[in-house]
């Protein structure tokens, strides 16, 4: 059923009256009412309760820890224009920015062309989920998914909330439903990710002549009176993914600030409760302190932390760095960066979740393409030293220990170079072997000196992934000295890093190596 704006009989309206934990709302909307009811029903009868006492008890689950590398795509209508970037839908309404000026000239105004008009033209008609699905598993991603709804309020599911949706317009076919099965058959796990809570909290500006003061196209735009109903529609579209589609995790964006806290741990308790009939554990991925600490992983957008995370995090960011969604000019990233910057987000405790931007007719560009396909390709070899890893005592030694990446803003100064004294440290669950990764190829000999050598077994060996066993030495300090005066650009088995196991060792770290980290303003805190 999709969300009409309608009069109700007072027989109908005494049947949708719902009872809430922290008050009583009268429903306007069956739909509505029964699904905020059966999430009460869910969260009185499940493990979790509808308090943060309970909910900041969950646990991150183990597959999250093991898994490292995820896809997702901002993908929608505000994909149609290719100019400007994601926020076009917002920018267009806005007489100060270039992009009002430039959807003017284009288009003829917003009284003239709306961004509801951009629906039609938003067709996904070579969208092919397999090949998506291939691409990312390919990449060496291990969940993946959609944008399942961006600050624009056009939903990319076939909704029953939102008339404004994927199976009702535009493709009319649900591109979730069609992922996530191309998805699972690779045994990917599913990410969804939500932007939408921003969108009734002043994305859309309204103006005279334009559609987005008129009333009948309040539910696309945001502009709601009735503040407690736009929650309500929040909640239900969270209900609607999490029962058709069973996401592994859920990914928020900073809108989720200004959520009230009730709607909040409904929604997270009513998700964890699905982890018993599911038979899987889930996560929720917050930015800063958007909800409590404890209350799923902590996510930095475009950014990371500059040293070790006590508590495992992570990082979203792009292929490209000027737009998140396909634009004309698209400024991709190196491969080369996007391998160091999954190097040293592992090694940090972290997770990278990696955005891509299809066309708007639903292709992966081939420039895209090949950038994800190398960095499978160096996931192929080195995947040991990444998947399934822990960090170690500490994440890294080198010129460039304290890396922060990109950020937002002013910090938006782009990654680093980083150099073959730079090394990054991970190891296996169990301990037992510790992966050195250099950033760069030395050249003669690596010495690991952050490492402090107690016991060096008769079966200690060194190897680099994908080449082979390298001769060793411990040196009067006690660390591991590699010979890799052998290994040259021609028969080194991967460009970018190399990582070297070692295997057969008792480890320490040199107390001098650990090293504080600066002080830095963490994103969307």
């Amino acid at each position: 059923m999709n969300f009409v704006w309608h009069k109700t009989s007072v027989f109908s309206a005494l049947l949708v009256i719902l009872t809430c934990t922290s008050q009583q709302l009268v429903a306007k909307d069956p739909y509505i009412a029964e699904q905020l009811a059966q999430i009460d029903r869910v969260n009185a009868e499940g493990k979790w309760q509808v308090d943060w006492d309970s909910l900041t008890k969950h646990e991150i689950p183990e597959w999250f820890r093991d898994a490292k590398f995820g896809i997702y795509a901002h993908w929608g209508v505000y994909s149609v224009p290719e100019s400007s970037n994601e926020w076009y839908p917002r920018r267009m309404y806005l007489k100060k920015d270039g992009c009002y000026k430039y959807h003017v000239e284009k288009y003829g105004g917003p009284e003239k062309f709306g961004y509801k008009d951009f629906i039609p033209r938003f067709t996904a008609e070579k969208f092919d989920a397999e090949a998506w699905a291939e691409i990312y598993h390919s990449a060496g991603a291990k969940f993946a998914g959609p944008v399942a709804e961006h600050h624009d309020g056009f939903s990319m599911w076939a909704s029953k909330v939102n008339r404004w949706n994927v199976g009702d317009m535009g493709p009319k076919r649900d591109i979730t439903k069609e992922l996530v099965e191309a998805l699972r058959k690779r045994d990917i796990k599913i990410i969804t990710s939500f932007h939408h809570a921003f969108n009734f909290q002043g994305y859309y500006t309204p103006g005279k002549g334009w559609d987005t003061s008129d009333p009948q196209y309040a539910d696309l735009y945001g502009q709601f009176k009735d503040k407690t109903l736009a929650h309500d529609r929040w909640l239900i579209k969270l209900k609607e993914v999490i029962d058709a589609y069973r996401p592994d995790q859920i990914w928020f964006d900073f809108g989720l600030k200004k959520i009230p806290d009730d709607y909040k741990k409904r929604m997270a308790a009513y998700y964890y409760n699905q982890e018993a009939k599911w038979g899987k554990s889930v996560i929720i991925t917050r930015k800063g302190t958007h909800l409590p600490e404890g209350v799923g992983a902590m996510d930095i957008e475009r950014g990371k932390m500059s040293g070790m995370g006590n508590e495992l995090w992570q990082t979203d960011d792009s292929v490209a760095t000027n737009s998140w969604c396909y634009v004309k000019g698209l400024k991709l990233k190196p491969t080369e960066e996007l391998v160091h910057e999954l190097i040293d987000i592992v090694a940090k405790n972290g997770v990278l979740l990696l955005n891509v931007s299809p066309t708007a007719d639903g292709r992966i560009p081939d420039d895209q393409r090949k950038q994800l396909l190398a960095l499978g390709n160096w996931l192929k070899i080195n995947g040991e030293a990444i998947y399934a890893t822990r960090p170690w005592k500490f994440h890294g030694e080198g010129p460039n220990l304290f890396d922060r990446g990109r950020g937002l803003g002013k910090i938006a100064q782009g990654q680093i170079g980083f150099v073959a004294e730079d090394i990054r440290y991970t190891q296996s669950k169990d301990g037992k072997i510790l992966y050195a990764i250099a950033l760069g190829l030395p050249k003669k000999s690596l010495t690991l000196t952050a490492t402090k050598v107690k016991v060096a077994g008769p079966e200690a060996t060194v190897s680099l992934l994908g080449y082979g066993k390298l001769d060793f030495t411990v040196n009067d300090r006690k660390q591991v000295v590699i010979d890799v005066s052998g290994l040259t650009e021609s028969n080194a088995p991967c460009p970018f890093a190399y990582s070297f196991k070692l295997s057969g060792f008792e480890l320490d770290i040199q107390p001098d190596a650990v090293k504080q980290a600066p002080k830095t303003k963490m994103v969307h805190d």
